[in-house]
């Protein structure tokens, strides 16, 4: 895809470039040329797919989604049918097949799961999908909940019917005479239409989070992964996933590669593509690697696979490229804001009201500010501009202590007026000051870091520059100086969470000691995952108290209120009974009495909704000031 000329269209590149296509495709997400022919199937952002042909110059849509894209697009070996997934709803979707020669298409999936990730098998027997439709619930370990944290698995449809059950091989001898097919690409691919959608089977793999599949000959390709905390506490951060290849020979599947985010095959399936993190490699497709075989060879080589990025050079005209960004800008919002007519704003004027200023911008920085500005002009919420070749400032670490200090004249050293209580049990989000062995209290005085001593000129913050996550050993003293100890102490790379914790727990105790412990308390930071663990943290502590204030000031968005609301929602209607137990309420994890919610003008985005539903839902008193405004969403998918 090419924007030279202002709007993105197909360019064909073979040796040198070809013209263009000119024809209005939209933003493309997804691209694939067929095997045979001069054609190209394309999926874009209004959930279009489309069917260009380069020799006609034509395109035509061949499908459409009220729900969503298609991401992912498959031909045929012989360049005949296309496969993709289609939305057919806000949570389900199925596999159509496109039949290039009559334009007919059909479902290949009944529509009833989420069906995904098409891709044919290169003998023309099978087409592989991945769908989620196994049902196998997992039970909270916090609350009273189920849910499906892996749920899908992958499948194959059988194209003709007849065929012998695709996991019940034919028994053979062992002979080593290879018995060679003619190219699919040189025959029709036959698919008989009836009963297609009932010949699905699942490979026989457990259920897990699976992301791609592939066919190659005789096998099939995909990649697993572990289920991981949505922000990695705990030790279980989302990690690179598996190489997995099912052989259908030996009905067996095995590990080829342990690391990996994404895979592509070559066209003629024989090479493997692999990316992990910011590497990429090239493997035969198929066969297990022996990286153990690789010691002694150079990292970047044929034998590892791996290849060389840094060898990749490319010159960049920043005046150039500035002006491209700014059009691009300028078509995102055009195609994709949230309503065609730019809330009455004369989006193309705008545009061409910033571009002369293009002509002074002289650095990066001032070309955010500008698009910044232009965002602007749209007076709407979440329009934002990030990333980019930004020269980077010069990297200061400061480590942290998590507590906060005065200057002490008598003994030259700096008092320790608080100390942030965060969780003790993780060392990552509670004052190093806490530490078993170290214990250091309010009062004491800190006389020096690492030998250094402390001045009024160098406080304990200036002696900690560039000590993150650094051991540094502190000289402690009692308030008359005569009891010094010293320790050694492992500094924070980040204090927020020690002292938002210390914050929330403050608050808590605040309202606890002002009602009598009758009232429970909770904060909400955001509605992500921090503001989820939040919620179901403190929730099943207070909500057994007479009354809940769940407070949402400063919260920053997200887009779980929904789930949260639903809980806050609940309401007793009775008790489980046993006879050495006091009664439990039913529903579980429903709050007792009444439930009132705290916000402010720095509550926005999904804060905003809470803020607004918790009252439309009549759950109980909002108290505070007019949030942020601005639930004009966002949606980061073009980077």
């Amino acid at each position: 895809m090419s924007d030279a000329s202002g709007e993105e269209r197909i360019q064909v590149f073979s040796g040198t470039a070809q013209p263009t296509l000119d024809a209005d495709v939209g933003r493309v997400v997804a691209l694939e040329a067929a095997p045979v022919g001069r054609r190209v199937a394309l999926a874009n952002h209004r959930n279009e797919v489309l069917l260009a042909d380069l020799d006609s110059g034509t395109v035509r849509v061949i499908a459409r989604s009220e729900f969503g894209r298609s991401e992912q697009l498959a031909w045929s070996p012989d360049g005949a049918w296309l496969a993709f997934p289609l939305w057919t709803g806000p949570r389900h979707s199925a596999i159509r097949l496109y039949e290039v020669a009559t334009g007919k298409a059909v479902s290949a999936t009944s529509g009833e799961f989420r069906d995904f990730y098409p891709a044919f098998d290169p003998e023309g027997r099978y087409l592989y999908l991945l769908s989620v439709r196994t049902f196998d619930p997992v039970y909270d370990n916090v609350h009273f909940e189920l849910s499906f944290p892996r749920g899908v698995r992958p499948y194959l449809v059988a194209l003709q019917a007849g065929g012998r059950p695709p996991f019940d091989p034919e028994p053979r001898g062992f002979s080593t005479k290879e018995e060679k097919d003619k190219p699919v690409a040189d025959r029709p691919l036959r698919i008989d239409l009836e009963g297609l959608e009932r010949r699905i089977a699942a490979f026989p793999v457990p259920e897990g989070r699976y992301r791609q599949i592939a066919g190659i000959s005789g096998k099939a390709l995909w990649t697993v992964f572990d289920v991981a905390g949505a922000h990695g506490r705990g030790g279980h951060a989302e990690k690179p996933g598996r190489l997995e290849c099912f052989d259908f020979a030996a009905t067996h599947c095995e590990t080829l590669v342990e690391k990996v985010d994404w895979f592509a095959l070559s066209r003629d399936g024989k090479t493997l593509v692999l990316r992990e993190g910011k590497r990429m490699r090239a493997l035969e497709a198929g066969k297990k690697h022996d990286d153990k075989g690789d010691a002694g060879y150079p990292e970047h080589s044929r034998k590892t696979g791996w290849l060389d990025l840094e060898r990749i050079r490319v010159s960049v005209e920043p005046a150039l490229e500035w002006r491209q960004m700014l059009h691009e800008v300028g078509r995102l919002q055009r195609d994709q804001f949230w309503v065609a007519d730019m809330s009455g704003v004369d989006w193309q004027a705008v545009v061409r009201k910033y571009e002369p200023l293009l002509a002074r911008v002289a650095t990066r920085g001032e070309l955010s500010d500008l698009i910044w500005e232009m965002h602007g002009e749209l007076g709407t919420s979440h329009a934002y501009e990030a990333e980019g070749d930004h020269r980077k400032p010069p990297a200061v670490a400061l480590g942290a202590l998590a507590a906060d200090f005065r200057f002490d004249p008598a003994t030259g050293g700096n008092e320790i007026a608080h100390i942030a209580a965060g969780d003790s049990w993780e060392a990552d989000t509670d004052s190093p000051l806490n530490a078993i062995g170290v214990e250091a209290r309010v009062g004491e005085r800190v006389l020096a870091v690492n030998g250094q001593p402390v001045s009024r000129e160098r406080p304990v913050p200036a002696l900690l520059v560039h000590q993150a996550g650094a051991k540094v050993e502190l000289e402690l003293a009692q308030a008359n100086g005569e009891v010094r100890r010293t320790v050694l102490v492992t500094l924070l790379k980040d204090e927020v969470p020690a002292r938002y914790r210390d914050w929330v727990e403050r608050n808590r105790s605040w309202v606890h000691e002002r009602s009598n412990g009758r009232v429970g308390y909770l904060h909400l930071p955001d509605m992500m995952s921090a503001g989820f663990a939040e919620f179901h943290r403190y929730f099943i502590l207070e909500c057994e108290r007479d009354g809940l204030i769940v407070d949402v000031r400063y919260n920053r968005g997200g887009h779980v209120s929904q789930l949260l609301l639903e809980k806050l929602a609940r309401r007793r209607i009775g008790y489980d009974f046993a006879r050495w137990e006091r009664p439990m309420p039913y529903p579980a994890d429903s709050a007792f009495g009444p439930v009132v919610a705290l916000t402010n003008e720095h509550a926005g985005s999904d804060g905003d909704i809470f803020s607004h539903c918790f009252k439309a839902m009549k759950i109980g008193p909002l108290i505070g000031k007019r949030t942020w405004g601005g639930v004009i969403g966002i949606w980061p998918r073009h980077r």
